[in-house]
């Protein structure tokens, strides 16, 4: 897999993550492109880490991943560590993201992407507890990966829907505070 600047990824062998395609990877830093240098990025079911590292590329000051599966994990942290810069800082959880989210209380991020299995019972948890956390800046904004023929995205309380855009079997619905 590539990113940004031609920058070769590792991938985790097998089904158990599926990485954003090219297609929308490169739609949404094309959205949010003039706002991601000097960001804090959030990174929710984080599968080989590659958008993260696409946020680090782009300049991101700061980039934190949830992620369950430990070999992911690993290939996340050798991602991330050769594309950042020594003034960027990133981190990976590895846990279950409904309880590792609540260990971010306090802190915001400009951008979170959620992109978890796409017949999961993951997206309104983590989108009210993201709310209920204010983990999202004034200024920021979620964009929440799904196959539209699985989950449509809903209204949360004290988030408001503004976009949603769909790339073939994908779409991404963009939340902001209301």
């Amino acid at each position: 897999m590539r990113i940004y600047g031609n920058r070769q990824l590792k991938t985790v062998a097998g089904q158990r993550t599926r990485p954003t395609s090219a297609r929308v990877r490169e739609a949404l830093f094309n959205i949010w492109r003039d706002r991601i240098s000097g960001s804090s990025w959030l990174d929710l079911c984080a599968g080989n880490g590659s958008m993260g590292a696409e946020a680090l590329c782009r300049g991101a000051s700061r980039v934190v991943g949830i992620e369950q599966y430990a070999k992911a994990c690993k290939v996340i942290e050798q991602n991330w560590e050769q594309v950042a810069q020594p003034e960027q800082s990133y981190q990976i959880l590895k846990g279950d993201v409904l309880v590792k989210i609540k260990s971010l209380e306090g802190q915001e991020f400009d951008w979170i992407y959620f992109d978890p299995p796409y017949d999961s019972y993951l997206y309104l948890p983590i989108l009210k507890a993201i709310a209920s956390l204010k983990l999202i800046t004034t200024e920021g904004a979620i964009a929440v990966e799904h196959n539209p023929q699985l989950w449509q995205a809903k209204a949360v309380p004290g988030l408001e829907i503004y976009r949603t855009k769909t790339y073939g079997n994908t779409t991404l619905s963009f939340y902001a505070l209301e």
